[in-house]
C-alpha cells in the first residue's frame, strides 16, 4: 500500500509539473514575441496566463489540503507559482527550477549569467533582476546564500567559483581585440579582487594594455 501511495504521489507530481511547464512556456514564448505584439495584445495575453496560474494555484491548494506528504512534495511549486502570480519573479526558467526544487541548476544558471554579463551577452539590468530572483529562490528552498560581504571575506571560495569564467572573459576579450570597461573592472574587484590581480600579474604588459583599460 505504501508503495502504491508513493507511485500515485509521483504521478500526481509529474502531472502538476507538466502543467506548470506548459504555463511557464507560455510566459517565455510571450516574452520572446513581445516585440512582435502591440501593447494591448501583450498585456491581455499575459493577464490570461497569470489568471491560469492563479487557477492552477487554487487547484494545488485543494490537492495539498490535509495531505502532509503532498505539502512536503509540492511546497516549492506553490511558492514559485505565488511568486509568478505576484510578478515578484518574472523569469520563467527561474520559476520552473524553483518549483522543481533544483538549487543546483539555479546555481549553474547564476554562474552562466555571471559569465554572460562579463562578455556582454546579458544586460546589467536584466542580470540584476534575474540574480535577485535566483538568490531569493535559493533562500526559500533553504539553501545557504553568501552575501557580497561574505564573498569578500572568503576570497578562496570566491576564486574557486569564478576562476573558470574570469579566464574565459580574458580570452574572449583578447580574441575580439576588445577591452574591459572601468565598470567591469570594478565589478570584478568587488566579486574577487585578489583573483583579478593574479590574472593581471600573469598577463604580459603589452597584452594587458590591449585587454584591459584603466
Amino acid at each position: 500500500m505504501a508503495s502504491r501511495g508513493k507511485t500515485e504521489t509521483s504521478k500526481l507530481k509529474q502531472n502538476l509539473e507538466e502543467q506548470l511547464d506548459r504555463l511557464m512556456q507560455q510566459l517565455q514564448d510571450l516574452e520572446e514575441c513581445r516585440e512582435e505584439l502591440d501593447t494591448d495584445e501583450y498585456e491581455e495575453t499575459k493577464k490570461e496566463t497569470l489568471e491560469q496560474l492563479s487557477e492552477f494555484n487554487d487547484s494545488l491548494k485543494k490537492i495539498m489540503s490535509g495531505n502532509m506528504t503532498l505539502v512536503d512534495e509540492l511546497s516549492g511549486m506553490q511558492l514559485a507559482i505565488q511568486a509568478a502570480i505576484s510578478q515578484s519573479f518574472r523569469t520563467p526558467e527561474v520559476i520552473r527550477l524553483f518549483a522543481k526544487k533544483q538549487p543546483g541548476q539555479l546555481r549553474t544558471r547564476l554562474a552562466e549569467m555571471d559569465r554572460d554579463l562579463m562578455v556582454g551577452k546579458l544586460e546589467r539590468d536584466l542580470y540584476t533582476q534575474q540574480k535577485v530572483e535566483i538568490l531569493t529562490a535559493l533562500r526559500k528552498l533553504g539553501e545557504k546564500v553568501l552575501s557580497s560581504a561574505s564573498l569578500r571575506k572568503s576570497p578562496r571560495t570566491s576564486a574557486l567559483e569564478t576562476k573558470s569564467w574570469l579566464w574565459q572573459v580574458v580570452r574572449l576579450k583578447k580574441q575580439k581585440n576588445d577591452s574591459l570597461a572601468a565598470g567591469d573592472i570594478n565589478y570584478l574587484l568587488t566579486v574577487n579582487g585578489g583573483f583579478l590581480l593574479r590574472i593581471l600579474s600573469h598577463c604580459k604588459e603589452t597584452e594587458s594594455r590591449h585587454v584591459f583599460t584603466s
